[in-house]
């Protein structure tokens, strides 16, 4: 019997009851169904649907009332989503945090990672500066840093997840992302005099960020640092390693 079947079986058995839930973001509360079993059905049938809100007055019901059912990690699953899908992110890390540190070992690991991921992810940058296409570069990228985190866990931990291929991608833009941040932030110390924190950001932009598309920065900013900072020889080094790197560029 699948888990699917088992737990129609499981839900056939429970004595009736009703739920009353209502969703931030509906027009008015919906009155539910008759019996666990309908109700489980309904909010699949809504996520089906794309009707998330009823899903989750609907889940979060379920979960409320029997929080130690045998599909209780399956209901809170789909929870990450929805709250992922009606852009309730506190919700949706909270929930995913939840069932990590609760199912360390569940096959399901990579989902809730990926799904907390992407939450972080859509939040660096948001709707409106990705819409007018705004200079990310000098924006502290601090959910592109959890996303990229996260993302790089799911990749190395589960490289035959069907995550891993859309993380992977997703790893190479913040990668550029956030090389770019850190070059902004040393170009910035570089320009007031500041040589140690302008060569401390540039190189950890390259140790973090190997093979970001700002790599020829970091190392020209390398090199200007340790001009100012008189260590030619070093700066010289630099300069070699910019030349072989980025021949006929510098």
């Amino acid at each position: 019997m699948n888990k699917a079947s088992k737990f129609t079986g499981i839900l056939a058995l429970l004595l009736p009851t009703f739920f009353f839930a209502g969703c931030a973001g509906d027009p008015e509360p919906y009155n539910a169904v008759a019996d666990v079993k309908e109700a489980y059905e309904l909010a699949e049938k809504s996520m089906d649907r794309q009707n998330y809100r009823k899903a989750i007055g609907i889940f979060e019901a379920l979960q409320a009332r029997f929080p130690f059912s045998d599909f209780a990690n399956e209901i809170q699953l789909r929870l990450i989503y929805c709250y992922y899908k009606v852009d309730r992110q506190d919700e949706a890390i909270s929930a995913a945090d939840q069932f990590l540190r609760e199912n360390p070992t569940h096959p399901r690991v990579d989902y809730a990672l990926y799904i907390k991921a992407l939450t972080y992810f859509e939040r660096d940058p948001n709707f409106l500066e990705r819409w007018f296409k705004r200079d990310l570069d000098g924006r502290p990228p601090r959910d592109g840093e959890l996303a990229f985190s996260l993302l790089k866990r799911l990749v190395e931990r589960y490289p035959a997840s069907p995550y891993a291929e859309d993380s992977q991608q997703r790893l190479i833009y913040l990668k550029n992302r956030l090389a770019a941040y850190e070059n902004s932030v040393a170009r910035f110390y570089l320009e007031r005099g500041v040589y140690v924190a302008a060569l401390n950001r540039a190189k950890g932009a390259i140790e973090l960020y190997n093979g970001a598309d700002s790599s020829r920065d970091s190392l020209e900013i390398m090199a200007e640092a340790y001009e100012g900072l008189g260590m030619m020889d070093l700066a010289a080094d630099t300069r070699r390693v910019l030349q072989s790197s980025f021949p006929g560029e510098s």
